[in-house]
């Protein structure tokens, strides 16, 4: 029996980087899956074929995270599809580096409202239909204790998902609901890719302890670890996923 047979997950932004390597983990361990994307509905398509060839089920929604309206015909939608809920995985972000001189009052309200308001909400929503010993796990980043130029809208946005997580564990905990964070590391994703010079990914690898860059799926194993049976004394912590970029 695998350890997720029988439950049901809800991911945002599951169509690629680590949001897809979290689909293809969770519904491979034997949830079905019901996922967001934004805009590449080809990616989603080619993750529901990925899913099926591992023997799973999972269904893919066009949404916003930045958008309520969207977000309530998500939940709409994995009530559809799903029997139930038991695992929110909040992943879905917008992280294109903006200098503080240079930010705009957009930039800063489109961040905030995908990165910070839109998982509050759903963290709210998922409160309201989860099962008792359910699982909420928000994807954060290192950026909130290591920050970096360009990041500060972007940081600040996860910092209040890390906050939003620590008084969801003690609000949900008396169902046995827990709520935890990941904070990838430099992970090799087209997103990271495309918004850092290479230089800048070979002295990341170079700092980190076990000298390479993280891949999707190692997130998506600790992400695994905290929807599953075992985590279950686990709650309201941040999980540092970075090969030791940080100790």
């Amino acid at each position: 029996m695998a350890a997720l047979d029988g439950k049901a997950a809800l991911v945002t932004g599951g169509s690629r980087g680590i949001g897809r390597a979290i689909v293809l983990r969770l519904a491979g361990d034997g949830a079905t899956v019901v996922f967001s994307f934004k805009d590449n509905e080809d990616a989603a398509k080619q993750v529901l074929a990925e899913v099926e060839e591992l023997g799973g089920e999972a269904f893919a929604v066009r949404a916003d995270q930045g958008e309520p309206a969207d977000l309530e015909e998500l939940f709409a939608a994995a009530e559809r599809h799903l029997d139930g809920l038991d695992i929110l995985i909040n992943n879905a972000a917008s992280g294109v580096p903006t200098a503080i001189l240079d930010a705009t009052e957009e930039d800063y309200d489109r961040m905030m409202a995908v990165n910070a308001k839109g998982p509050f909400f759903a963290i709210q929503r998922a409160g309201r239909v989860l099962r008792d010993g359910g699982r909420i796990i928000s994807i954060s980043t290192l950026n909130t204790v290591m920050p970096t130029p360009g990041v500060a809208i972007y940081a600040a946005s996860k910092a209040a998902v890390e906050q939003f997580t620590a008084v969801a564990a003690r609000e949900f905990g008396g169902r046995g609901i827990t709520v935890n964070t990941v904070s990838p590391g430099a992970t090799d994703t087209e997103l990271l890719r495309a918004t850092n010079p290479p230089e800048a990914l070979e002295q990341a690898a170079a700092f980190t302890a076990l000298r390479r860059l993280g891949q999707p799926a190692d997130v998506a194993s600790v992400v695994a670890f905290l929807a599953g049976p075992d985590s279950g004394w686990i709650t309201g912590q941040n999980l540092r996923a970075t090969g030791g970029l940080l100790v």
